[in-house]
C-alpha cells in the first residue's frame, strides 16, 4: 500500500515510511487530493537524478531491436521450456544488437542478470541504462542458451535518424524521438506513443517540445519511430501530429515541404 501525502508534486510513502514514487499526476472526481495517483517510481527518479547531476540532461540508452512477447505457442516453437523472454523481430543495421551479433529469432532471456519477462520488460530496462553502457545478454538460439556482451547506443541519435525520411540527408521533421517506455505510457495515461527527446526545424517551429508525446500522424497512431518516418514519407507539404504536452492534447500541423 502506498500513501500520498496530498499534494501532486511530493514523494509517494509506502506503509514503512519509505519514499516509493514522486507524484506527478492526480486524477479526482471532485478537484481535492482524493483519488488516483500517477506517480514516477522512486528507482527512476533516482536515476534520473544521477544523470542530471552528472550530465546536466537525460539520455536513454538503445538496443536496436524489433520485438514481441513469447507466448505459449512461440515457447513450444523455440523449444523453450516456458513462456519467457523477448523474441527478436528485427535487428537494425548498425545498431548496437547488430555489432553484439544478435540475430532474428533470438530470444533475449537475461539483461545484465535480471530476467526479461516480455517485450516491454526489455524496453524498460534498456531505457533505463546510459548510452555507451555495456550491458550482458543471456540469449537463446538453436534450442541452447548463450551470452552476448553489448555497448548500448544512444535513442535520441537512432531516434532522429529513423524519424527523417529524406532524399538529401536533411530530416523532414526535425524530431528526435523514441518509444514510450512502460512506467512513462502509465505516467502518461496512453497506450503507446513517440517521447520527443528533441526538436528542430519544422517541429520546432510548430511547437512541439522535448517531453511532449506524439500519439499520432494524420490519425494513425505511432509506435515506432520507423513508422513515424513512413507516414511522414507519403506527405508531400504538411501533416496533423496529435501531441499531448502535460495533460493537453492538441493537433499540431507541420510544414514539411
Amino acid at each position: 500500500m502506498a500513501v500520498n501525502p496530498g499534494n501532486s508534486g511530493g514523494p509517494l510513502f509506502d506503509e514503512h515510511g519509505s519514499v516509493v514514487g514522486i507524484n506527478s499526476q492526480i486524477y479526482s472526481n471532485t478537484g481535492g487530493f482524493e483519488g488516483v495517483s500517477f506517480a514516477i517510481p522512486i528507482n527512476v527518479a533516482a536515476s534520473i537524478e544521477q544523470q542530471l547531476l552528472a550530465h546536466g540532461k537525460v539520455e536513454h540508452a538503445r538496443l536496436g531491436v524489433d520485438v514481441q512477447t513469447v507466448n505459449q505457442a512461440l515457447a513450444g516453437s523455440f523449444k523453450l521450456n516456458a513462456p519467457a523472454g523477448a523474441l527478436v523481430s528485427k535487428v537494425e543495421p548498425a545498431s548496437a544488437a547488430e555489432r553484439a551479433g544478435i540475430k532474428p529469432g533470438d530470444v533475449i532471456l537475461k539483461f545484465n542478470g535480471n530476467a526479461v519477462t516480455d517485450s516491454g520488460s526489455l524496453a524498460a530496462a534498456v531505457g533505463m541504462s546510459e548510452p555507451g553502457s555495456p550491458a550482458k545478454l543471456e540469449i537463446w538460439r538453436d534450442g541452447k542458451a548463450l551470452t552476448l556482451d553489448v555497448t548500448l547506443g544512444n535513442a535520441a541519435q537512432a531516434g532522429e535518424l529513423q524519424a527523417s525520411n529524406t532524399d538529401n540527408g536533411r530530416g523532414r521533421l526535425g524530431l528526435a524521438v523514441r518509444p514510450l517506455t512502460p512506467d512513462e505510457r502509465q505516467q502518461a495515461g496512453v497506450p503507446s506513443g513517440l517521447l520527443v527527446e528533441r526538436s528542430t526545424g519544422p517541429a520546432a517551429d510548430a511547437g512541439i517540445q522535448p517531453g511532449d508525446i506524439v500519439l499520432s500522424a494524420d490519425g494513425v497512431p505511432v509506435t515506432s519511430a520507423d513508422q513515424l518516418r513512413r507516414v511522414v514519407g507519403s506527405h508531400k507539404s504538411a501533416i496533423a501530429l496529435l501531441v499531448q504536452h502535460g495533460d493537453q492534447r492538441i493537433f499540431v500541423p507541420v510544414q514539411i515541404g
